[in-house]
């Protein structure tokens, strides 16, 4: 279960515990309203439905594909939606004094899994270094940052650019 491969099957598991946490359990939309501009007019529920299947996707790809390519966009992917997200959890949580509804499974799921994906991706050399894994985390970063300035259209436009990435990251290692 230590390898990559095996580990990125529990991302979108962890993601869908994370939706039930904001959605069902608490209701993060209103929280969120509470602090942030209303950019996103998609249902939390389609929000969930795009993504997960977008990650499923992906993890399919690099299963067939088996490549550092595959895996960096993977790896950018479950930054951008996992572990910046529990950081922006757990960031305003502090910041508002006021428990933002995802911070419980961000710190319990997202951090701890994803460790254990990046430290694989690391061992079996799809990450070369901690500077990838830093630059990883400045993409995701600003990915997430611009969803949450301007809202879903960040996310079709980084989507519709997996291709073209995939392509210039397997040029590069040829």
């Amino acid at each position: 279960m230590q390898k990559f491969s095996n580990l990125i099957v529990l991302s979108p598991l962890i993601y869908l515990v994370h939706h039930f946490e904001e959605h069902i359990i608490f209701n993060f939309k209103e929280w969120r309203l509470s602090y942030f501009l209303d950019n996103n007019p998609l249902s939390s529920e389609e929000m969930l439905i795009r993504l997960a299947a977008f990650l499923l996707i992906i993890i399919f790809v690099h299963q067939i594909k088996q490549n550092r390519a595959s895996a960096l966009l993977v790896l950018y992917f479950v930054m951008t939606t996992q572990v910046v997200n529990a950081i922006f959890h757990v960031f305003f949580s502090f910041y508002f004094a006021d428990f933002s509804p995802g911070a419980i499974t961000g710190v319990l799921l997202y951090l701890p899994v994803n460790y254990l994906i990046y430290k694989a991706a690391m061992n079996e050399g799809y990450i070369k270094n901690n500077l990838e894994i830093f630059i990883l985390f400045i993409l995701g970063a600003t990915t997430f940052a611009l969803f949450e300035a301007f809202g879903p259209t960040v996310t079709a436009v980084s989507i519709l650019l997996y291709p073209v990435f995939y392509f210039l990251l397997k040029a590069k290692e040829a």
